[in-house]
Formats: C-alpha cells, sequence, structure tokens
C-alpha cells in the first residue's frame, strides 16, 4: 500500500525572504537546499519549515560559541551537542517518578508480539492503477482457490510468488514488529491465526497471507522493564527543556525576515 507523500516545488533564491538572526544572515541558497528535508503540503509550508530550522540552528551555533569550549575541529553538529548537553542536560528521574508511570502505563511494557506467517506476493506498482488492479484480482483468485484447498499454499506460493520467499512456500518465518513495512505490519499483526479472509497491499503489491501462529505479548514486571521506563521519561525531559530553551532564545533574539511559529523539537 502507498502511502501519499508531500513534495516542494524548488524554489528560486528570488523567492525566499531575506532572513538574518542576530545581524547573521541565512543564505537563501541554504534555505533552498534545506526545503527537501521538509515535507509539507505547499510549498510555501516547506519554505517556512526550511527556514525556521536553519533560524533555530543558527541561534544554538551562536549560543555555542558563545558559552562552549569545544575544539577548533569540532563539527557543528558536536558543537550544538555540548552546547544542549550543558543548557539542557536529562535529567534522570527517581524511583517513585517511574513506578508511578510504569503502574499508569502498564499496557506498553509487554513481550513482543509474535507471528509465524506465509505469504503469496503478486508484484504490481501501486501507482499504476491497471497493473494494481490485475494483482488484485489475481490475489483474489488465489485467495478462493486456498479457502477450497488450504493444503496448496506452498506450492501456489512457490508458482506464483514475486517473493524470494517462495522458495519455502512462502514461509517469513517468525515477526515481530518493526521488520516489515509498516503498512504490511499494520494489517498482519491485526489477523488471527489462519489463512488471511482478504489480500493484503502494500507498496510492492497484494499479499495473500496465511499466519500459522499467533502469540500475544504478555505483561512484563516493572524489574524487568525499570532501565527502560527510566531512559523513556528521561529522554521525554530532555526534548521538553531542550523545547523551553529553543523558545527562549528565539524569545530574546532579533530575528528578521520571518515570524517565527511553534518551534518544536522532532
Amino acid at each position: 500500500m502507498s502511502c501519499p507523500s508531500h513534495s516542494t516545488a524548488p524554489h528560486t533564491t528570488t523567492d525566499i525572504p531575506e532572513v538574518r538572526v542576530n545581524g547573521t544572515l541565512i543564505a537563501a541558497n541554504d534555505i533552498a537546499r534545506e526545503v527537501q528535508y521538509h515535507p509539507a503540503q505547499s510549498p510555501e509550508e516547506g519554505l517556512r519549515k526550511a527556514a525556521e530550522a536553519l533560524v533555530i540552528r543558527s541561534l544554538l551555533l551562536q549560543q555555542s560559541e558563545e558559552k562552549c569550549q569545544t575544539s577548533g575541529d569540532a563539527t557543528e553538529e558536536a558543537r550544538i551537542s555540548a552546547l544542549l548537553e550543558q543548557q539542557a542536560p536529562a535529567v534522570v528521574p527517581g524511583e517513585e517518578e517511574c513506578r508511578r508511570y510504569f503502574d499508569s502505563h502498564e499496557e506498553k511494557f509487554r513481550s513482543p508480539d509474535l507471528l509465524e506467517v506465509s505469504h503469496i506476493l503478486i508484484a504490481a506498482d501501486p501507482t499504476d492503477e491497471p497493473a494494481f488492479q490485475q494483482a488484485q484480482q489475481s490475489a483474489e483468485a488465489l485467495l478462493a482457490q486456498l479457502q477450497q484447498a488450504p493444503g496448496q499454499f506452498a506450492a501456489l506460493a512457490k508458482q506464483f510468488s514475486a517473493c524470494p520467499s517462495r522458495e519455502t512456500g512462502g514461509n517469513l518465518g517468525q515477526l515481530t514488529r518493526g521488520q516489515t513495512t509498516p503498512e504490511f505490519e499494520r494489517q498482519v499483526f491485526a489477523l488471527n491465526e489462519g489463512l488471511a479472509p482478504r489480500p493484503i497491499e502494500s507498496r510492492y503489491g497484494v499479499h495473500v497471507v496465511l499466519v500459522a501462529r499467533k502469540i500475544n505479548g504478555l505483561p512484563l514486571p516493572y524489574e524487568q522493564v525499570s532501565e527502560q521506563v527510566a531512559a523513556y521519561l528521561a529522554e521525554i525531559r530532555q526534548r521538553l527543556a531542550i523545547s523551553r530553551y529553543i523558545h527562549q532564545l528565539i524569545d530574546e533574539a532579533d530575528i528578521e525576515g520571518i515570524e517565527m511559529g511553534e518551534a518544536l523539537i522532532q
């Protein structure tokens, strides 16, 4: 299943306003190059996101020169990291806070779900509508055949699947989340054991799927995930601290050429 993405059209430097941060000019060419890293619904939105990102980067680099002593050959990333470690350090949460968070979010801390899956891939480009429709029809025909004779799955996979797994009867082995494409994973992990009642679409085409075994994850005790909980809470705290620090820099800075919006850390 293909996912729609948004891209921004190239900008000429004449389209880009002159942006200055505490008197330092951000080159129009730099903003134009930065646009590619900020997917947006329109060229104007992409341009604004790119300019905001470079304003924040410029502010952080200016602060790093003023407040951090780094080696002369340190990269800009290293200088920014040193500044943020100094101004927005990670704070390790206490045991009581960690336990309180765990007790309120126990559903997040489970052993991974496990599936044993086989599939038959009818390859097709989702952007090629006629080819994709043909793949859907072929997958429906295979599914109907398998509903009458489930034991033929391996043979049909070997004959029709476009995936290398056809050599093992379509067997993908044991899957946990994060091992396949998001759109395939989302649909497969919602299935029960047995032959999927309908084909599954992905960016690679259409899949006939058989779930041979499904083992749902089990709750994990706090003692087993305490370090994970602490690391997660520390990361959240640091992100908030960094966001507050950046907002402070923006409020105190002289920024020309752009009205800064909500500068959030991704």
